[in-house]
């Protein structure tokens, strides 16, 4: 049976936008990330993490690293997988993944029997809103990373809210 999900950007989603984030000790979890993933799971979604993280490409940190600070968020938070682009630019020839590309959650729907129909992208950048609407699906625009007042470029999200809690009382 095919489930609804929910496809959250990491940075600025989930945890506090800080540019890069090279050592798991400088995740921070938003204190309310955990409340609304239980909420969006009672609500029948699954929640998967698609995120850019090209300080593996540029040899900022090991994907190692990155691995342990996505067991991490899975473990505090309840999200159900994580998926990342550890490549360095959108033009690079092994790369279909990096946001606004669709190749995260192409590699999302092989493992899960998504329900796209019902699906949402939520984000707080330009290539988050650009990703959501590259695959078809709803896209909402968070303020507590980037948000409205530091977009890369002009995109129009099916919503905007103020952070994940605002979302999930005003979606789910």
């Amino acid at each position: 049976m095919k489930k609804p999900v929910i496809f959250l950007d990491r940075d600025g989603v989930l945890t506090k936008e800080k540019s890069y984030v090279l050592r798991k000790e400088e995740l921070e979890i938003f204190d309310y990330a955990s409340a609304c993933v239980r909420k969006m799971h009672d609500a029948g979604y699954l929640v998967l993490v698609i995120t850019n993280q090209s300080a593996v490409a540029r040899g900022m940190m090991t994907e190692e690293t990155l691995q342990e600070m996505n067991d991490i968020l899975m473990e505090e938070t309840g999200v159900d997988d994580v998926f990342y682009c550890p490549h360095w630019h959108p033009t690079d020839a092994v790369c279909d993944c990096r946001k606004p590309q669709t190749g995260m959650i192409q590699q999302a729907m092989q493992k899960y029997d998504l329900d796209m129909e019902h699906a949402y992208f939520v984000g707080d950048r330009a290539s988050d809103i650009r990703t959501g609407q590259n695959a078809g699906i709803q896209t909402v625009l968070l303020e507590s990373g980037y948000g409205t007042k530091r977009l890369e470029e002009e995109v129009t999200p099916d919503y905007i809210f103020e952070d994940l809690r605002d979302f999930v009382k005003n979606r789910l």
